[in-house]
């Protein structure tokens, strides 16, 4: 506006029935600008000037030559012995140049002075976001507990649930269902993904893929069209292949797993040793026991499984079955024995008997 008009400033400005704590403009008879009144302290501004009602929202356009000159004569003339931006209003007019207001009906768009006043305008920057996704065919279950950034972009018929955040550059397809209770930054989301009571940043989560509840996507987790990462699952840096499951309760980090593999509970992949990180490699179909643990670097093949319980450390063929644990061995009679170690242990406590036979001394 500034340029169309020719004037070195211009700045936005309101009208309220409480002015109170905002800066007042002062007006020319020709309607232009001729500066700003602070009022914070007793001082600043005299008693006809507190009681204008337009008040400076700061938020200003300059002529940037022309400001940097202004700069240069700014002085601290006011209560507070500071600095103040608008102080440079009088000096372009001294120049010969028009500074101007452009009023706003908004007062939404006020500045800001305080943490309150900020709470306040988040909330109606907020609802706008809400509004806007919801036109266009979005269900955000309830506003009010819900926060979402204004680059997020969610696609139509798409279910967010209370208690859950939207951050950065996310993306939410079509038909999508995420929350509540998930927080989801810089991370895509396909088209009827569920996101239940989950963390996720910087994740890729394919077409009707699940996630949660749960569940911690750390940079570099993709999870592939109908793939699952369920509850207490940590993954990182990883691809997890089409309708592969992580179901509960595993860490799977720089791994690559084919499709249709099942990864049993409580599996770990140990990718560092300490100095570097490596990767693991899982085929199509393969079948891993509960609490696996593969150190990396390892391969399994397509088709391969692994027993419960096995470290598995050397590469597995494809259909081939991995064991790797201690046989079990069962002591006969231990339940006995350890009654009676108990049992004497507990006389020899008393006093009342020696039971290994010695002095009691040591």
């Amino acid at each position: 506006m500034s340029a169309r008009s020719g004037a070195a400033a211009t700045l936005a400005t309101a009208e309220l029935e409480d002015p109170s704590g905002y800066g007042r403009v002062v007006r020319a008879p020709d309607g232009t600008v001729e500066r700003v009144v602070e009022t914070k302290t007793p001082g600043d501004a005299t008693e006809l000037e507190l009681h204008i009602r337009e008040i400076s929202t700061g938020i200003y356009a300059f002529e940037g030559a022309a400001l940097l000159a202004a700069l240069e004569q700014v002085r601290p003339a006011n209560a507070q012995g500071e600095l103040y931006l608008p102080d440079v209003l009088p000096l372009l007019r001294a120049r010969e140049r028009s500074v101007i207001a452009h009023e706003i009906a908004d007062a939404s768009e006020l500045g800001v002075n305080d943490r309150a006043q900020l709470a306040a305008v988040r909330a109606i920057a907020q609802g706008r976001i809400h509004e806007r996704h919801m036109l266009t065919g979005v269900t955000i279950v309830d506003p009010a507990a819900t926060v979402i950034d204004v680059e997020v972009q969610i696609g139509q018929d798409a279910v967010i649930a209370p208690f859950t955040s939207l951050h950065g550059r996310t993306e939410i397809g079509p038909g999508a269902r995420v929350g509540p209770l998930s927080t989801v930054i810089d991370s895509r989301v396909g088209a009827g993904a569920t996101v239940v009571h989950s963390y996720l940043r910087e994740a890729d989560v394919g077409e009707r893929a699940n996630v949660g509840p749960f569940s911690y996507l750390r940079p570099g987790a993709v999870l592939r069209e109908g793939s699952k990462a369920g509850a207490f699952v940590e993954i990182k840096n990883s691809d997890i292949g089409p309708g592969t499951k992580v179901p509960h309760l595993s860490y799977i980090g720089d791994t690559d797993i084919g499709e249709r593999t099942n990864i049993g509970a409580g599996t770990i992949t140990a990718n560092y040793d300490g100095t570097n990180k490596h990767r693991t490699q899982i085929g199509d179909s393969a079948f891993l026991g509960v609490d696996t643990m593969l150190v990396a670097p390892v391969s399994l093949g397509d088709g391969a499984y692994t027993g419960a319980g096995s470290v598995i450390t050397d590469d597995v063929p494809p259909g081939a079955l991995g064991i790797a644990r201690e046989r079990q061995k069962n002591i006969e009679g231990y339940t006995e024995r350890r009654k009676q170690r108990d049992s004497g242990e507990r006389e020899g406590a008393d006093g009342s008997k020696n039971p290994a036979g010695g002095t009691g001394q040591t």
